[in-house]
């Protein structure tokens, strides 16, 4: 059952979705360094994660705590055993820029409830030409509005009927796949931090292909697999696409003329949100306010399952890249070179890293940090990165997108795992043989 049900507002519900609001506005703020308060943002979130505890589905309270417990676990011995500087303070820290995003990204609901939650009019497209519809639509819009694109595109079909496995694998493999050359993605922005010599072109002549092969082989794989002559994909019609497109459109403008400085995550973050105010203000300011109150009091709150999972899984991160960094030390290198074989090695240890539930962050993390790369070498480090992130995303219970699949739709990150397995494979193949011809190229 997805854990956006509707559930009784307690005075308990209330101020844990005042506190989640409050985590949003603070992020906002700390982006135009008005009220620069250090971890205001996790504080409030994770009191909220505290007081919602109880109703959060059992499986995935287990999993969140399992997540936190090893990641203190992992902070304490590298501080016991390894004699690590721990920043305490800051522990909690970890993905509530990506949490604060997911909130800002909930006040779509009140742009597509103005006219109310009707099925979409018209004959939905269906069949392999729906399936195509919704990866491109994902896959083209996700490459600048990232997760958001998910919720988007997902609570649209949602409208017509619960999501189906291949309509959630679409969306899944839709997303994952823009990682391999998008220069908006998350990925990108982690990549060009740890390879910041990386050659884009270089990237895009062989990531941009890939995603297009991936696209193909979804297509063809789900409607083998399944049969699809009654699910619904997603119009790429200009109706469907106009709150998506201009939405892009709207990023791009703040990304690049009005605030260049800010990420693509963090423009999106207050970006949402204020158009939704503005969509709404119209009727009036006192209408406005109320929408803002009721989706405080209903909507934020069960937001529940995506918070903690987003939560613990960055403090899992933190504990371990923290331990990892420890036990290591700064001077000791995995590899003497970064030759075609070491990339192989490092692709395949990371996808299998993250099939074991660890995010490809934390495999692309460590791996810089335990090499030393020079300018030559970057380019087939930051498409290393790129692949595994964008393959072991798709297939990693506890990646992003299949934390928020989970959280929002309900669907089990270890069931997306097993039907993405197949497609993992497949796709380790082709990034496999584009690193030999990358090699010989360079």
């Amino acid at each position: 059952m997805p854990d956006n049900a509707a559930s009784p507002i307690t005075p308990r519900h209330a101020l844990a979705g005042g506190l989640v609001l409050a985590g949003l506005v603070l992020q906002v703020a700390q982006f135009t360094n008005l009220l620069p308060l250090a971890h205001a943002v996790s504080y409030c979130l994770w009191l909220a994660t505290a007081l919602l505890w109880i109703d959060i589905p059992r499986r995935t309270r287990r999993q969140a705590g399992i997540l936190a417990a090893l990641g203190l676990g992992l902070l304490i011995l590298a501080r016991t055993w390894h004699g690590a500087k721990i920043d305490w303070p800051g522990i909690l820290d970890g993905n509530t820029y990506v949490v604060a995003m997911l909130v800002g990204v909930s006040f779509i609901g009140l742009i597509g409830n103005l006219r109310g939650r009707s099925r979409p009019p018209g004959k939905a497209l269906t069949g392999a030409r729906g399936m195509l519809g919704t990866w491109l639509g994902v896959h083209l819009l996700g490459s600048i509005l990232n997760l958001s694109t998910v919720f988007m595109v997902g609570d649209r079909l949602e409208r017509r009927a619960p999501l189906s496995t291949p309509q959630l694998l679409g969306l899944n493999r839709g997303l994952s796949s823009a990682a391999l050359w998008s220069p908006f993605f998350a990925s990108m922005g982690v990549v060009m931090t740890l390879a910041p010599a990386m050659h884009y072109a270089t990237i895009l002549t062989f990531g941009l292909p890939l995603a297009m092969v991936s696209g193909m082989l979804t297509v063809g794989e789900l409607s083998r697999r399944f049969e699809l002559t009654e699910t619904a994909g997603f119009s790429l019609s200009p109706r469907s696409l106009l709150m998506p497109v201009s939405m892009a459109a709207l990023v791009m403008l703040f990304h690049y003329v009005i605030t260049p400085r800010l990420s693509i995550v963090s423009i999106i973050t207050f970006l949402l949100p204020g158009v939704a105010l503005l969509a709404n203000l119209p009727r009036g300011p006192h209408w406005t306010l109320h929408r803002v109150h009721q989706h405080t009091l209903t909507r934020l709150p069960a937001m529940r399952g995506e918070i903690s999972l987003f939560l613990c899984a960055g403090l899992l991160t933190l504990g371990l890249s923290t331990f990892i960094t420890a036990a290591t030390g700064s001077t000791w290198t995995l590899f003497g070179q970064f030759g075609p074989l070491e990339a192989i090695a490092s692709f395949l240890a990371i996808v299998v890293s993250a099939v074991a539930g660890l995010h490809p962050i934390i495999g692309v993390s460590v791996l810089a940090s335990m090499l030393d790369l020079d300018a030559g070498r970057q380019t087939l480090f930051a498409f290393v990165a790129l692949a595994s992130w964008a393959v072991g995303t798709s297939v990693g219970p506890l990646s992003g997108i299949n934390l928020s699949l989970q959280g929002r739709y309900g669907v089990s990150g270890t069931t997306m795992m097993r039907h993405n397995l197949g497609y993992a494979a497949i796709m380790t193949l082709l990034v496999v043989g584009a690193i030999l011809v990358m090699e010989a190229s360079l």
